[in-house]
């Protein structure tokens, strides 16, 4: 049988030769080095690789014995033995120690660890991760070494594995300092939101805009809720076929995910002609009425969009301002996710391990109001740093997907 070229679709030009069939134990040695007092403990996380215990929420035994674990070089691949057909696995950027659960890859000489990562990322290395690894069920399941030994992959030269791997190294990197950009303008967005609405007791917040003569606004005033707007129920009589088809509804997590509702994730839901059930409108904020933790409980968000026919949720209620300048709806995107108010939500939560939220308790909230112009200006400059952030967000979106493609097919 004449011999199958193998070679990914995408190729740096000076590399030619076939990739071949290697076993993973002809690729890597399985490391039991003992750790020492002096290392810091990683762990292996799906989401974050090889991470130091400390930046984990994890109860961790102190008194575990440096010598128990296994020490990891600079270049190993460590991997979680029940996890590893999830991506539970991790490359080694400095020296540290793991448990002694965990299974410490060593590469042989003229192996490129940073492009096995990459390779390993891949469905069909999870596919075989899954069928190497035993157990009873997949809670359950393991990948040994002796058995990981023996998975067959089709790899490069040493030389091709470098560029490639550094080639991706460029794009991990500059999602990395991507998501630091964005969680440092989200720390500035933070510390002015607590700025711009006034502190627990206070009557003004600490900083505020001039009007367009640049004298002081107002005062801000003192306004219950039930004063200023009233509250409508979502969806009722609503069984499990009556949803997906029919007409748009504003869904729980719509809410619950984003200050304001984006119109793209509506769901929808069948209204029979007649029916008595609330229609949304521009200007009114969701509020969600039920949630496992307290810290969630009447998470809102406020359309701000001309909408015609849509509904709410059965999860959440809606309020309605009676006046869109007494209370802009930009405006309320922000106070009703600000400190002080969530403060206040939370008190009303009732429950032990469902938490709920009385709309009658609400309406009794009372917030501070800047008149219509000065709620203009906050919501315009922090609506700024949000349009801001979300282009960050959606640079490093492209940035993943297009080097998801590459993976896909610099890889065979």
């Amino acid at each position: 049988m004449a011999q199958v070229n193998i070679v990914p679709k995408i190729r740096f030009p000076e590399f030619e030769d076939f990739w071949n069939e290697k076993k993973m134990g002809e690729v890597f040695i399985n490391s039991r080095k003992k750790g020492n007092a002096s290392l810091p403990i990683y762990s292996v996380s799906q989401a974050h690789g090889l991470i130091s215990r400390d930046s984990l929420e994890r109860n961790i035994q102190k008194n575990a014995k440096a010598e128990d674990n296994l020490a990891v070089v600079s270049g190993d691949l460590v991997y979680n033995m029940m996890r590893m057909w999830q991506g539970a696995i991790g490359l080694a950027h400095t020296e540290s120690m793991v448990s002694p659960a965990y299974v410490v890859l060593h590469p042989k000489k003229n192996q490129n660890s940073s492009f096995y990562s990459y390779l390993f990322a891949k469905k069909r290395s999870l596919y075989l991760f899954w069928a190497y690894s035993y157990g009873l069920t997949d809670d359950r399941l393991r990948l040994y070494f002796k058995d990981f030994s023996d998975i067959k992959r089709n790899v490069p030269s040493y030389s091709e594995q470098q560029k490639i791997a550094y080639f991706l190294t460029v794009f991990d990197k500059r999602i990395q300092l991507l998501q630091k950009k964005k969680a440092k303008l989200e720390d500035y967005k933070k510390g002015l939101m607590q700025q711009l609405f006034p502190p627990k007791g206070g009557q003004a917040p600490e900083t505020r805009f001039k009007n367009e003569n640049g004298k002081d606004f107002p005062n801000w005033e003192e306004k219950k809720l039930g004063a200023i707007g009233s509250t409508f129920n979502g969806l009722t009589g609503k069984t499990k076929v009556d949803f997906g088809k029919g007409k748009p509804y504003v869904q729980y997590m719509q809410i619950f995910g984003n200050s304001k509702i984006n119109l793209e994730d509506f769901g929808l839901v069948e209204i029979e002609e007649g029916e008595n059930q609330s229609k949304v409108q521009y200007g009114d904020i969701f509020f969600t009425t039920s949630s496992e933790t307290p810290n969630e409980i009447g998470t809102a968000s406020v359309l701000l969009d001309e909408v015609d026919e849509v509904y709410l949720n059965s999860f959440c209620f809606g309020f309605r301002p009676n006046s869109l300048t007494e209370l802009v709806p930009e405006y309320s995107r922000y106070l009703f996710r600000s400190e002080l108010f969530r403060r206040e939500i939370i008190k009303l939560a009732q429950g032990s391990t469902r938490f709920n939220m009385s709309k009658v308790e609400l309406m009794k909230l009372v917030v501070l109001l800047p008149i219509e112009d000065e709620q203009k200006k906050i919501a315009e400059f922090l609506n700024s740093l949000d349009d801001l952030l979300e282009s960050i967000v959606t640079e490093i979106e492209g940035t993943k997907e297009y080097k998801t493609g590459l993976l896909q097919k610099m890889f065979v």
